[in-house]
């Protein structure tokens, strides 16, 4: 049997009311030497019955009790055949380019092993948000990623698999497991890898100009969970210190500081205004650099923190929401 030139990994996880326009966004991809391994984690609705009512030879169905995001990656990265590995999420879509331009890329570069682009925002619907992730692409360091993980989200990159590989480990209770997500974490599973491939295994990150990947924002998903992701960021960051302590002393402060903002940003577009003053003020206290590097985006945030708290949250949200969105 031929291998295709892409893999495709999409983890499937009670996305019945998304997991068709992913699937169908990447059967329309104008790049077509590709295998789209759909792994469904354990859910109960009916994403596996949609999934199988696709007739094309491309797509491979695996089936497994639940391990989370992480662990239904690193299946689908274990059974991939493809030089090059694609990931996107069963609630996101894609341009119909992105696999061709990636390859274009990876094929050119042969020194860089995850290639990734801007993502345009979509809401539950399906429709364009006022905001989207345009973040650097070139001279992208081990620091940019800690900092401000330029990929941005799990359905932007591609990665070439010989430098996966270099973060392959085995699971610590499954040995005959191989991993390249840390299965222990529920959130912030995919800037920890990107951080250890970067400071650990020097893998070079490098993006390509466009908004080729739509990154779905589900209103309220992530309301009650503002706190836990980042408690998870932290433990990422705690792990980051082991594996590269020099990198985390000069750049974990600032790291932080970022991803408080962007928590604050998070809460401000779910109506916790008040968490989002507390978030922005810690932010500031912690590394006040982060206003003069990106003074307008600082700014936006402090601005829409105060309005939300004069308005009242329902309010706020009505106004502002299509503005918001997730970009940090």
């Amino acid at each position: 049997m031929t291998c295709p030139r892409m893999s495709v990994v999409m983890p499937a996880y009670n996305v019945e009311a998304y997991i068709e326009e992913a699937i169908q966004s990447v059967l329309d991809q104008s790049f077509e030497d590709f295998e789209l391994i759909v792994v469904d984690d354990g859910g109960s609705d009916n994403s596996r019955t949609l999934a199988r009512s696709f007739d094309d030879p491309r797509i491979r169905i695996i089936s497994q009790d639940n391990r989370g995001l992480a662990g239904a990656r690193n299946t689908g990265i274990a059974y991939a055949r493809a030089p090059y590995i694609a990931l996107l999420d069963s609630d996101d879509r894609w341009h119909r380019d992105k696999l061709l331009l990636h390859y274009v890329h990876l094929q050119a570069n042969p020194h860089i092993g995850v290639s990734y682009s801007g993502s345009r925002m979509i809401d539950e619907h399906g429709e364009a948000m006022a905001v989207a992730m345009r973040p650097k692409l070139s001279g992208v360091r081990a620091s940019d990623i800690l900092c401000r993980n330029p990929v941005g989200n799990g359905s932007a990159p591609v990665l070439r698999r010989e430098a996966l590989d270099r973060a392959a480990f085995r699971h610590p209770q499954e040995p005959t497991r191989i991993c390249w997500f840390d299965e222990s974490f529920r959130q912030s599973e995919d800037i920890e890898l990107w951080v250890r491939l970067a400071s650990v295994h020097g893998v070079s990150f490098e993006g390509i100009a466009g908004l080729l990947t739509e990154y779905r924002i589900i209103g309220g998903a992530l309301s009650a969970n503002v706190v836990k992701q980042y408690i998870s960021w932290s433990r990422m960051l705690d792990i980051a210190r082991t594996n590269a302590p020099e990198l985390v002393a000069k750049f974990g402060d600032r790291a932080r500081a970022y991803q408080l903002r962007y928590l604050a940003r998070r809460s401000i577009q779910l109506g916790n205004a008040d968490l989002a003053d507390d978030l922005f003020g810690r932010a500031t206290r912690l590394a006040p650099l982060i206003h003069w590097e990106e003074p307008l985006k600082s700014a936006m945030t402090w601005g829409a923190i105060k309005l939300a708290l004069l308005a009242g949250p329902d309010r706020f949200q009505r106004l502002a929401r299509p503005y918001l969105g997730a970009a940090a």
